[in-house]
């Protein structure tokens, strides 16, 4: 599974230009599904039969989309001026490589030359109005021939193993999920499923909705990652979770609180497997759990999640083994409800 999430993790998607990650994961899932179709949002919902016929009582969910920028205007000099898609910490953005554009056309995001910088501005954070793409551009007609207004920039980042069996790449939020979601697919399943790959997370889980609308299951499980902060420096009652230990069982955060029931489900199942689990010590974020729950009269939701560090930069960072494990516990969650 791991080459699966490092070749989702390469393909470009911002939210609403989701369209190659939604192209890939359908080659891969025709083969598997019963039927396929995409939703006025752009959501991929894919449903496969199991052994027992169940309908659509049970929904996985995984969104396509990642952060990105999107371009806003053209200066005089041919830089591009851009706005975040998404929650970007503007901090990580300098000096970053970019592509742009469904031509994916070179560029590096720039900022005023630091020997001009003042003993002020040193100290603070530069605005986001500060901040260009120069995509090597001599002037504005010269890069308008290349490049539209609303046009989209992702991250230029590989997707590359390192240390102790960890993974740096942009957008493994939430790639880990769709590939998760795609090695079930290709299972024999205990019970029908309909697979979400949801749309337009990034900038306010505004896909999910129309998914579990449309699908309207009893039970909705989440397949997502969430942020790590067990850094240096961190004071212990704000390091959320940690990468390695393994998956992130969510009993609430900004946006949903989990079904306790099912919470209680997924725990005794990773202890009774001998799967590591973890839960978060700091409530923060929110993910498409939000929308799904609060769907027509209500969906009874979980969220299992993968620890990242570096969420929404272009180098974030998740353990391998969590990965697997996230894989290994939706697998046992599904056959636990298909038991019921």
């Amino acid at each position: 599974m791991l080459e699966l999430v490092k070749e989702l993790c390469l393909l470009p998607g911002v939210s609403s230009f989701e369209d190659p990650v939604r192209a890939c994961i359908r080659a891969k899932a025709e083969p598997y599904a019963d039927s396929i179709r995409s939703d006025a949002l752009g959501n991929l919902i894919v449903f496969k039969r199991g052994a027992k016929s169940t309908g659509n009582r049970l929904m996985l969910v995984a969104h396509m989309d990642e952060v990105g920028l999107i371009i806003r205007s053209v200066t005089d000099e041919g830089y591009l001026k851009f706005s975040p898609v998404g929650g970007i910490d503007r901090r990580v953005l300098i000096g970053k490589r970019v592509k742009v554009g469904e031509r994916g056309i070179p560029g590096v995001i720039g900022l005023k030359a630091y020997h001009l910088v003042s003993q002020e501005e040193e100290k603070v954070i530069p605005k986001p109005e500060e901040f260009y793409i120069d995509i090597g551009a001599k002037d504005k007609e010269s890069a308008a021939a290349l490049v539209n207004l609303g046009d989209c920039a992702v991250f230029d980042s590989d997707a590359v193993e390192f240390g102790g069996g960890f993974l740096k790449a942009k957008a493994l939020d939430d790639r880990i999920g769709c590939a998760v979601m795609l090695e079930l697919l290709k299972e024999d399943l205990p019970m029908d499923v309909t697979f979400a790959f949801t749309a337009q997370e990034e900038v306010g889980t505004r896909g999910a909705f129309g998914a579990a609308f449309s699908v309207t299951p009893e039970v909705a499980l989440v397949l997502e990652t969430t942020t790590a902060a067990d850094l240096a420096g961190a004071p212990a009652h704000k390091q959320v979770c940690y990468p390695g230990k393994g998956p992130v069982i969510l009993y609430m955060d900004n946006g949903s609180v989990g079904d306790r029931g099912l919470f209680e489900q997924m725990r005794a199942l990773a202890q009774t497997n001998g799967i590591p689990w973890q839960t978060k010590h700091y409530l923060a974020g929110g993910n498409d759990a939000a929308a799904i729950q609060r769907t027509k009269e209500g969906v009874r939701t979980l969220v299992l999640s993968a620890a990242v560090r570096y969420l929404h930069a272009p180098s974030s960072v998740a353990s391998v083994a969590d990965i697997e494990d996230m894989l290994r516990l939706a697998r046992l969650f599904i056959a636990g409800l298909a038991g019921e």
